[in-house]
């Protein structure tokens, strides 16, 4: 049901990496981000949401997206003691935040990373999708581009000065999916840089946190 990205160590942090909307787990943004992840040390964890498996285009209704990730995270945390991350690609990650923030994920996930935060709609800024944020209970990284049309970095900026215990990393130039134009990043490095600050916040973070338990 879902494909791992082994980290070089034993026992290294596993990350559930949820896709975005308009792609699933075997594009190569997802794949590139879960190589990087592992090659830095973190064990990532990808899978399909529904709609993907049985490849519809329109993705289903938050309770099923949640159910899914809910099945893969119960699996994954079954295989043993290691610390275990949730979050993922716009979508994605703000599926793995409502499941934290409703005390959905057993155990609680160490910390949440987000890359490409959908914070609303392109052109909607009154939609909000944060209110639930302050609930998640753990450590959360904002992985976002300035031309990010689903959040501005001031209105990021602004929710993390919000939250208790959030980091924000802004990609200059970069867009959703935190690309920036090869004009001025040709070799790509600028998602490079972001999957290298990924890895070391889950790292450092799984260093000073407990051991996990279930709900």
């Amino acid at each position: 049901m879902f494909r791992s990205y082994p980290a070089p160590k034993a026992g290294a942090p596993t990350f559930v990496l949820g896709h975005g909307a308009g792609a699933g787990h075997d594009h190569p943004w997802i794949k590139g981000v879960a190589s990087g992840l592992a090659t830095c040390g973190v064990r990532v964890v990808t899978f399909d949401f529904p709609y993907k498996a049985e490849k519809r285009r329109v993705p289903d209704r938050g309770p099923v997206l949640e159910a899914a990730f809910q099945v893969v995270w119960n699996e994954v945390a079954a295989e043993g003691e290691a610390l275990l991350f949730a979050g993922g690609k716009s979508m994605g990650g703000r599926i793995a935040s409502q499941l934290a923030a409703a005390r959905g994920l057993s155990p609680a996930p160490a910390g949440l990373v987000f890359f490409g935060y959908p914070l609303h709609p392109p052109g909607k800024p009154a939609q909000r999708r944060d209110r639930h944020l302050p609930d998640v209970g753990a450590p959360m990284l904002f992985l976002s581009g300035t031309r990010d049309p689903f959040g501005s970095p001031e209105e990021l900026r602004a929710l993390v000065d919000g939250l208790r215990d959030a980091t924000l990393h802004l990609v200059d130039g970069g867009d959703h999916s935190l690309a920036t134009s090869r004009k001025t990043d040709p070799a790509g490095s600028s998602l490079d840089r972001a999957i290298d600050l990924a890895a070391e916040w889950i790292l450092a973070t799984a260093r000073r946190s407990p051991r996990p338990r279930r709900l």
